[in-house]
């Protein structure tokens, strides 16, 4: 992945929470998400998981 995240390993803030828990019910692709919310893609698949959420795939 050519992209660099700065925010290495940052804590997740209650609104980027709120804002990841809309995306995905909005049937919001994966990357399309880590790219709101400037997460890496692994971070975002490992939180939904913890959260019970789903993400929607690529078809």
């Amino acid at each position: 992945m050519s992209e660099k995240f700065e925010r290495h390993r940052q804590p997740w803030r209650p609104d980027e929470l709120q804002k990841l828990h809309a995306l995905a019910k909005k049937g919001m692709p994966l990357k399309s998400i880590a790219k709101a919310l400037t997460r890496s893609e692994e971070s975002i698949k490992d939180r939904a998981k913890l959260d019970g959420l789903n993400i929607a795939r690529l078809r």
